[in-house]
């Protein structure tokens, strides 16, 4: 019963509570616990928030009593990524410069979260500053994966994809500058959009690279993606996207789907192209058309985006690491410290070349509805390795694939679409047109129900005994 109550859909879990058929607080009590029991194993959070999860289920139980409604999410325990503020509760950033910052306001999609009904568990680990994505944190320690907790969450997101993973929570909201809601989600095995640039508000969130960064949902199924979405978007940017999650079902017939083999499917890892070849079988079969496509200007984007990268991170924390170079790590004070050395005519050329890179998408994306790639070429690699299965380096390898969508910044999902041998699971990513999700949703949606991924959990073995 505790297993099924943990993996329960956020859509299911709204009905049984709406019915009344559990309480807010039953909910939080046994997320908490949940929490509590697979922390010293999986170490997804670096702040709980037990008090104020039992004192806001309490008085969402008495507002469902008086038939009383806050909004689609009354009652559901969800999860933030440490950088996203919370008024009152600290916000570290996976940092130790930031390891006291209490914010006195919430962030924006804290208060669209409140408003709509969700109670909130903790704050999740994450990539020290998010600049990186291993979530190897030096100051709280590595996210471990459910899936062999001897390997790597991937990040920044990584606590957020990890506690998903382990049935903590029925949601979480991530960002991604560089692939990090995304990565984490295809080695975990969980669901994590980026939406389309702007779409969902960045401000109270700890910017890494205002251009690049996004902020998205996270979940156990694309549904739930879809319903927190609808909750997070902008109003004026989500009049041009509708609802997410209101037809779902609903495939539009006629749909092409671009393969780019000549960079998406190079050094792929034998098992990561298997099963992605069989999703894009098996998408063939839900009626999308194939094409085989190339965008040449995708070889360049990697190196304007780390110029704006490298430069707009080193811009936000330059007076920090003036003031406090002692609490970043060596790593971080090292990219940092590379930002500041990028001349402004270099970053200007990158932004200059980033454009191309956009339009080249743009004319690209006018021919097919959704890119079909791997999330990453990889499955999860161990904690420490560095030289990956394909020959790669950890970090161009696990963002090879995912940051042309930060570059132009169109929206772009991950989900499962399979496991290893070793039982790992391996990330499908979809892309599309900007303010296009709801086509995107659609399309994971029907894969993702043509599939019994959804019923295959981590063995997390006597932690929960």
């Amino acid at each position: 019963m505790a297993e099924d109550l943990a993996y329960q859909s956020l859509h299911a879990i709204g009905d049984l509570l709406r019915k009344r058929e559990i309480s807010a607080r039953e909910l939080v009590d046994f997320h908490l616990a949940r929490a509590d029991s697979l922390q010293p194993r999986l170490n997804a959070f670096i702040t709980m928030m037990h008090e104020e999860a039992r004192r806001t289920a309490d008085e969402l139980d008495r507002k469902a009593a008086r038939g009383e409604s806050r909004g689609p999410l009354h009652g559901i325990p969800l999860t933030l990524k440490d950088l996203i503020s919370t008024k009152g509760v600290r916000t570290t950033s996976g940092s130790k410069v930031f390891a006291d910052f209490v914010p006195e306001e919430d962030a924006v999609v804290t208060k669209r979260l409140r408003e709509a009904g969700a109670v909130f568990l903790g704050k999740t680990n994450l990539h020290e500053l998010a600049y990186g994505i291993s979530n190897v944190n030096p100051h709280y320690g590595a996210v471990r994966n459910p899936w062999d907790d001897e390997r790597i969450s991937g990040g920044s997101s990584g606590g957020s994809a990890a506690s998903l993973a382990a049935g903590i929570g029925y949601g979480s909201v991530g960002t991604d500058t560089g692939g990090s809601i995304r990565i984490p989600s295809a080695l975990c095995g969980t669901v994590g959009l980026k939406p389309t640039y702007g779409l969902v508000s960045r401000e109270g969130v700890t910017p890494l690279a205002w251009s690049l960064d996004h902020v998205g949902p996270m979940a156990r199924t694309v549904e739930d993606v879809a319903i927190l979405l609808d909750v997070l978007a902008e109003p004026t940017a989500g009049a041009e996207i509708g609802s997410a999650s209101e037809g779902l079902e609903d495939l539009p017939k006629g749909l092409r789907m671009g393969i780019h083999a000549d960079y998406f499917g190079e050094n792929l890892d034998p098992e990561v192209r298997e099963a992605v070849g069989g999703a894009v079988r098996d998408l063939e079969k839900l009626g999308l058309e194939r094409l085989d496509v190339s965008i040449p200007e995708v070889r360049y984007q990697g190196t304007c985006r780390d110029v704006v990268l490298y430069v707009e991170a080193a811009a936000y924390y330059e007076a920090s690491l003036r003031k406090t170079p002692e609490g970043f790590s060596e790593s971080a004070r090292e990219l940092l410290q590379l930002g500041s050395l990028i001349r402004g005519t270099e970053y200007l050329t990158a932004q200059r070349a980033r454009r191309r890179v956009l339009q080249a998408f743009r004319e690209a994306f006018d021919r097919f509805d959704v890119l079909v790639t791997p999330t990453v070429p990889v499955t999860a690699p161990r904690i420490g390795e560095e030289t990956l299965s394909n020959g790669e380096e950890l970090r161009p390898a696990l963002l090879r694939l995912v940051t042309p969508f930060n570059t132009v910044g169109f929206p772009a999902l991950s989900l499962p679409c399979g496991y290893t041998e070793a039982g790992l699971p391996v990330g499908l990513q979809l892309a599309a047109r900007p303010y296009k999700e709801a086509l995107l949703l659609k399309v994971a949606h029907a894969y993702e129900q043509s599939h019994g991924w959804l019923v295959q959990r981590p063995l997390l073995g006597g932690a929960l005994e």
